[in-house]
């Protein structure tokens, strides 16, 4: 039975937005959001986790790993999730970003070693970064409501379905099923995940100051979260009155 894991994209949602606290409103209080008190207790666990596990673990990495090398990691992890980019692009019709993600791929798994040296964005190759959320979305499937996940933070009933099929695209979830692997090193897959997760943690350290100064930071992120999710679904050419949805909920309705 294969082993599958979330992705880490609603992390970095959660954790990378901070920088971005200018830019952001949100009502204080959203119609996509039916379960807010629940969400809000799910918030504070993820912070609670973040300030007295994750967040100290990930300044101690970050003290003893070399700049160099955690460019590398992220480097690396960047391009294992290429393939679900790929596959996403081919479901929304977009043969130009296909081109883009395989291409990505393809030079930085060979001429990148592997991943580990990010030589596409240097020939100035872009990087679509389609997911199945957003391939929902482009089709015409709403967002549903407003989630937040324990220890992965912002979501939405279509992304948190969209991650789940992503994983099928994730090539460190097949890596138990190479015989010595899973055999021998059994620990590697789940050493990995660990990995990429610390290391994205690592990446972000100091935005958590940000997210402190606002009045609520709670609907800071969703606002933010919300807004990013409906740019990335449109190619971040969003309708002025697709902004917020309607009074349902529904951001994504129609087909971008």
């Amino acid at each position: 039975m294969k082993r599958f894991s979330f992705p880490l994209a609603h992390v970095a949602s959660l954790l990378g937005v901070m920088v971005l606290a200018g830019c952001v409103h949100s009502p204080p209080s959203d119609p996509w959001d039916p379960i807010e008190p629940v969400n809000r207790a799910v918030y504070k666990f993820n912070d609670t986790a973040d300030r007295y596990v994750l967040q100290p673990v990930a300044r101690g990495y970050d003290k003893v790993t070399p700049d160099r090398v955690q460019k590398s990691i992220g480097n690396f992890f960047a391009n294992a999730h290429q393939p679900v980019s790929i596959v996403n692009s081919a479901l929304q019709l977009k043969f130009g970003s296909f081109n883009e993600s395989l291409g990505r791929f393809m030079v930085n798994t060979t001429a990148g070693v592997g991943g580990l040296f990010d030589v596409a964005t240097a020939l100035g190759i872009p990087d679509p970064d389609e997911d199945l959320g957003q391939t929902l979305g482009y089709w015409g499937l709403g967002q549903g409501p407003y989630l937040v996940l324990p220890f992965l933070g912002p979501s939405s009933g279509r992304d948190f379905t969209g991650s789940l099929g992503d994983q099928f695209a994730y090539p460190i979830n097949y890596l138990d099923e190479f015989h010595e692997i899973d055999q021998n090193y059994p620990w590697v897959p789940y050493a990995l995940r660990g990995l990429e997760l610390l290391n994205l943690r690592a990446s972000l350290l100091g935005f958590e100051d940000t997210l402190n100064q606002q009045f609520d930071p709670y609907a800071f992120l969703r606002g933010y979260y919300l807004e990013n999710r409906l740019k990335d679904v449109y190619d971040g050419n969003v309708p002025p009155e697709r902004l917020y949805g309607d009074e349902t909920g529904d951001d994504a309705g129609d087909n971008p």
